[in-house]
C-alpha cells in the first residue's frame, strides 16, 4: 500500500494528517517572500512539519484508504498498523523512509524522528498555477545626494556686496514696498470674505437638515397606528446539530431515497439528516454528528453492533 500517496492527497484539503502509532504531518501557511540575493519571489505555501508526539487515530486516513480502495474501515486500519510496524523496523536499522512529494524521516543518535520536508510541492490550493519567478533589481536615483553634489560645485552665496546693493535698489524704489503692502491686503481680504461665504454655506445647510429631520419626524408619527389584537408570540426551539464526526448511514443515487432513509432512522429514534452530495454524487445520509471523537466512536460502535454492520465515521468539517 503506498501510504504517502494518500498522505500527499489529504494534505491539501488538511492541515494535520496523522499516521496512528506513529506520528502526525503538519502543516502551516506561510506568506509570500523574495529572496534578497538572487531577487527570487516564492508564492505562498504550506509549510510541511512532523510531530510524533500526535499518534491517536483520528479516522481520516484510515476513512479515505477505506473510501478510495472500497474496502471496510476495519481494513484500511489493519493495512496502516502493518505499513508502520515495516516503517518503524527500517527506521531501527538506520534506513531513511521516503514519503513521495512529502519528505524524508530518519532515527537521530537519541532515537527521535527527524523529517525533512520536500520542496517540489506546494498544497496550498490557493497558490495553484503560481511558480516562482526572478526579477531584475529596481535602481533608484537618489536625488538628494545629487543636489547635495551640484551645490558642491556650485555653490549659491549672498556677498555683503549684493546685500547692499539690493538694498541701495529698494531705497531708489519705494514705490515697490508701497504696492507690495497693497498686494497683501488684497491677499488677506479675499481670504476673508472667502472665510465668511463659506461660513454661510454651512450654516444654512444645518438649517436645512434640521427641517428635514423634523418633516420626516412629522410623517413617521402620523403614521403609527396600534394593533388592538396582536397575534401570540410562538416560539420555535430549533436545535442544529454541529460536529465533524459523521456516522454514515447510508449514501443513495437517488433524492429520493434518501429522504425516506432519513423518516425512517428519525422514526428510530436517531438524529438523522443529510450532509450533501459526496464526489460520486451520491446523497449522503448520516445518524448523527457528534463534536467529541470519543463520543462519535461509542456510538459508532453501538450502531454498527445493534443497527447497520456497514456503519462508519466520516471525518471532516461541512460547509
Amino acid at each position: 500500500m503506498q501510504l504517502e500517496t494518500y498522505i500527499s492527497d489529504l494534505l491539501y484539503r488538511y492541515d494535520c494528517v496523522t499516521i496512528p502509532e506513529f506520528g502526525a504531518f503538519l502543516t502551516q501557511r506561510v506568506p509570500a517572500t523574495i529572496n534578497d540575493s538572487t531577487n527570487i519571489f516564492y508564492p505562498p505555501k504550506k509549510q510541511l512539519a512532523f510531530n510524533e508526539q500526535i499518534q491517536n487515530n483520528d479516522g481520516l486516513l484510515a476513512n479515505y484508504i477505506a473510501d478510495v480502495e472500497k474496502i471496510p474501515f476495519e481494513i484500511a486500519l489493519e493495512k496502516i498498523q502493518k505499513r508502520v510496524h515495516i516503517i518503524k523496523s527500517y527506521l531501527t536499522q538506520g534506513e531513511t523512509i521516503t514519503f513521495n512529494n512529502v519528505g524524508d524521516i530518519v532515527l537521530n543518535n537519541e532515537s527521535k524522528i527527524v523529517f525533512e520536508p520536500t520542496y517540489n510541492l506546494n498544497y496550498l490550493t490557493d497558490s495553484f498555477g503560481l511558480s516562482e519567478f526572478a526579477s531584475p533589481a529596481v535602481t533608484r536615483e537618489v536625488y538628494k545626494e545629487t543636489v547635495e553634489t551640484i551645490e558642491k560645485v556650485v555653490p549659491i552665496t549672498i556677498t555683503p556686496e549684493k546685500r547692499a546693493s539690493v538694498n541701495s535698489s529698494n531705497t531708489k524704489k519705494p514705490y515697490l514696498r508701497y504696492a507690495a503692502v497693497a498686494l497683501i491686503a488684497l491677499t488677506l481680504g479675499g481670504f476673508t470674505a472667502s472665510n465668511f461665504y463659506v461660513n454661510q454655506i454651512e450654516t444654512h445647510n444645518q438649517l436645512a437638515q434640521k427641517e428635514a429631520s423634523q418633516q420626516l419626524e412629522t410623517k413617521i408619527q402620523q403614521a403609527t397606528f396600534v394593533i388592538d389584537n396582536p397575534l401570540p408570540a410562538i416560539t420555535l426551539n430549533v436545535t442544529k446539530q454541529t460536529g465533524n464526526y459523521h456516522i454514515i448511514a447510508g449514501a443513495f443515487r437517488v433524492e429520493e431515497n434518501c429522504y425516506k432513509k432519513i423518516e425512517q432512522l428519525k422514526a428510530e429514534g436517531f438524529k438523522a439528516r443529510k450532509i450533501g452530495v459526496n464526489k460520486y454524487g451520491l446523497h449522503e445520509v448520516v445518524y448523527a454528528s457528534y463534536e467529541d471523537r470519543l463520543e462519535a466512536l461509542k456510538a459508532l460502535r453501538d450502531i454498527k453492533k445493534n443497527h447497520n454492520p456497514e456503519a462508519w465515521l466520516d471525518v471532516r468539517k461541512l460547509d
